[in-house]
């Protein structure tokens, strides 16, 4: 049984103005061309197929392609709707899509029994189960009630996940002893797993107040494939949770990491092999830093290059310089590149001193990482809450380490 794990295409992204458009079609036509290559059986989408609820016209046409193509190549297609999705948009098709071999869910509302799918193999035979679950909104999942304690509701959350992929699971491992098959259990999930590394296309929507999920609160899943963290990653010590991430750079600080999808293979009913398929580069984009001498020595490398560049240009100065705009538009007039994000990153050389300064002896745990965020652009003043979300996962990683060092000794 040969499974593609892939997520967050985030169809109808606009990127700074740019249409994404013809990126997404050509990987579409590669990952069809993976699928006959490889001889795929299903391939998984965990979530964020559209990047918003409202998709423009073009980006559901692609879908809608997709689904035909991958039909006619006699793969199942199953698509799960990730928080960025709209439930209703995604469920409108559904049923014209199983006529095509696509199986879509697109919320926590589909009846949890709808949620259990049989993945077939070529030749027909049932190669694995599927626990098919989206983004699990609150609302679904989580009663409220009057009197609780942010604590107390984080915790209720925490419990409605675990329920709601323990019931799951639990149809499936019954239903495969109905069929008396060794057959892998497959899940899915659209959510932050603690310690997973994001980046900035990942909006802050996570699973209601509940920051992040640890992982060893899922089922013993034969393969757990995730979506909604665009970096891939792998989140247990197996290697079998992953994130695939991203087919493209959703943000310009994707780019040091290779896109890619998962090629999972399983053998008597067992996780087999999972294979990075590299995904092509379909628009070049870059980074450029240093001081305005700096820039333009990086820009003239672009010269003569026979595509065209998606640039964002961090200028580091210590002076306003206000005519920045004007003077990287000069420097770029007859160059292939187009200059998407101009930035200012100021020297503060007082303060660099001081902290140069500084030991590890005389700071907290917290102030080395509030450091770090600083060092990486996130100010608590500018970017208020992404800085206090990351913050967050922080401490509860570090809560979990003491909590780990408590129960060794």
């Amino acid at each position: 049984m040969r499974i593609i794990h892939t997520s967050d295409w985030h169809l109808g992204q606009h990127f700074y103005n740019k249409n994404r458009g013809r990126e997404h079609a050509a990987f579409f036509d590669w990952l069809l061309a993976q699928v006959d290559s490889h001889q795929v059986d299903a391939v998984v989408v965990a979530g964020d197929v559209f990047d918003t609820g409202t998709p423009p016209s073009y980006a559901r046409a692609l879908l809608n392609s997709l689904v035909v193509a991958m039909q006619k190549l006699g793969c199942q297609l199953v698509i799960l709707g990730g928080n960025h999705d709209s439930v209703a948009t995604l469920n409108e098709s559904a049923e014209l899509m199983q006529c095509l071999g696509a199986s879509v869910i697109g919320g926590s509302d589909t009846p949890i029994d709808a949620q259990l799918l049989e993945l077939r193999e070529r030749s027909g035979q049932i190669g694995a189960l599927l626990c098919a679950v989206p983004f699990l909104r609150p609302r679904d999942i989580q009663r409220s009630q009057a009197g609780q304690s942010e604590v107390e509701k984080r915790h209720d959350l925490r419990q409605g996940i675990c329920d709601h992929y323990q019931s799951l699971y639990q149809k499936a491992c019954e239903r495969r002893q109905e069929l008396g098959q060794s057959l892998p259990i497959i899940g899915t999930g659209h959510l932050t797993t603690l310690g997973a590394s994001t980046s900035d296309s990942v909006r802050d929507i996570y699973v209601g107040n509940l920051d992040a999920f640890a992982t060893n609160l899922f089922p013993d899943f034969d393969y757990l494939a995730l979506g909604h963290i665009h970096r891939p990653q792998k989140v247990n010590s197996t290697g079998t949770a992953r994130y695939c991430g991203s087919p493209i750079p959703l943000s310009f600080d994707e780019l040091g990491s290779d896109k890619q999808v998962l090629l999972v293979e399983f053998e008597n009913g067992h996780l087999s092999n999972t294979t990075p398929l590299m995904v092509p580069c379909f628009q070049p984009m870059a980074i450029i830093r240093g001081d305005l001498a700096e820039i333009e020595r990086q820009l003239e490398g672009y010269r003569g290059s026979s595509s065209v560049h998606w640039l964002c240009v961090e200028v580091q100065s210590d002076d306003y310089l206000n005519d920045l705009q004007s003077r990287i538009e000069t420097l770029v007039n007859d160059l292939p590149v187009e200059v998407l994000l101009l930035k200012r990153q100021r020297q503060q050389r007082a303060q660099l001193e001081q902290e140069q300064r500084q030991t590890l002896s005389e700071l907290t745990v917290s102030e080395v990482f509030d450091k770090r965020l600083h060092s990486e652009g996130i100010d608590a003043a500018e970017e208020p809450q992404r800085h206090q979300q990351l913050t967050t996962l922080f401490n509860q990683v570090v809560e979990q380490l003491h909590s780990n060092d408590e129960v060794n000794q």
